[in-house]
């Protein structure tokens, strides 16, 4: 079949590269416009994008999805199925009814459960001990359309974020390239989702980082594996923000206010939460690199009786 890809951050590029693997022919790719990278602002390819220009693949990088220049653009490719794997766009009408055989998504979790743009961030932050992935034939609604393939996926007690992704996205891509193998055999039966069973995963913003010390420890540690590596979940120390990157619920429990240092030893700090302690284990204070608490601690005096804010004492 001829595919065209809609996809551009790492997480999509295991699905491009088993379609380029596979009999099937990829005719174009569809991925976000370059965009200016860091304090020097520099241009930088979308993941999707390096790839495609190893491999010679024709590239469009619309800044509207409605724009007539670009759907005629698509139009010439003549797919027969648009795949799209983290492609950042809500696709139109337009689009949809474009490939003869549909619209394909690959998304990160076990629909219907976490639909949205962070289904992988919410899963982690939730606690939950699986997810996976799930193919599906979009449709208007946010993560709606009707299921295709699903494979479930571990969550590792120690697992991030940004250490699922990765075994997620090698997942969807060969769950993809199957996906395509039945519906060219017509051998898939979509099955509906049951809306009374959804729930959402919201784009993660900035300031969904900050520690809400008064949340139960085994919440704050969920909530700083499923914000690692962004935004990062973040607290202020002495005025200074502190990015927590490793933390695990303590063994002590404490009457102290939450955000109290209550221990401090060579290598921990623990922290009074709404319910237990947390004990921070690597940290990235402002302007410095990652670091062990003891690392930390051999060069800086920590209090105990300390109170960690989620805003600097200046804006409080």
């Amino acid at each position: 079949m001829r595919i065209v890809f809609m996809g551009t951050p790492d997480f999509a590029v295991p699905s491009l590269e088993a379609l380029l693997k596979s009999e099937h022919q990829v005719v174009g790719v569809v991925t976000q416009p370059d965009r200016p990278k860091g304090r020097g602002q520099e241009v930088v390819f979308s993941p999707v994008k390096v790839v495609c220009q190893r491999e010679g693949i024709p590239v469009l990088q619309p800044l509207k999805m409605k724009d007539p220049a670009f759907l005629d653009a698509l139009r010439r490719w003549t797919p027969d199925v648009i795949a799209v794997t983290a492609y950042g766009r809500i696709l139109p009408p337009a689009i949809l009814a474009l490939p003869p055989r549909g619209c394909i998504n690959v998304h990160g979790s076990l629909l219907p459960k976490y639909r949205g743009a962070g289904p992988i961030q919410w899963a982690v932050i939730r606690g939950e001990q699986q997810t996976g992935i799930t193919t599906m034939f979009m449709a208007e609604g946010m993560d709606t359309g009707d299921m295709l393939l699903q494979e479930t996926v571990e969550i590792r007690a120690d697992d991030t974020a940004g250490t699922l992704a990765p075994r997620l996205a090698e997942v969807g891509g060969r769950l993809l390239v199957e996906t395509l193998r039945r519906l060219e055999a017509g051998t898939l039966t979509p099955q509906p989702q049951d809306d009374a069973q959804a729930t959402m995963a919201p784009l993660l913003k900035k300031e969904d980082g900050v520690v809400d010390w008064t949340l139960p420890a085994a919440e704050i540690a969920n909530r700083v594996r499923g914000l690692s590596p962004w935004p990062g979940a973040y607290t202020h120390v002495n005025g200074e923000r502190w990015v927590l990157w490793r933390v695990a619920v303590g063994l002590e429990t404490s009457g102290a206010v939450p955000g109290t240092v209550t221990k401090v030893s060579k290598d921990r700090v623990e922290v009074a939460t709404g319910d237990g302690t947390i004990q921070l284990i690597e940290i990235q204070p402002s302007n410095s690199r990652r670091m062990t608490m003891a690392q930390y601690l051999a060069g800086h005096r920590l209090a105990e009786g300390l109170k960690l804010q989620a805003i600097p004492l200046s804006q409080s």
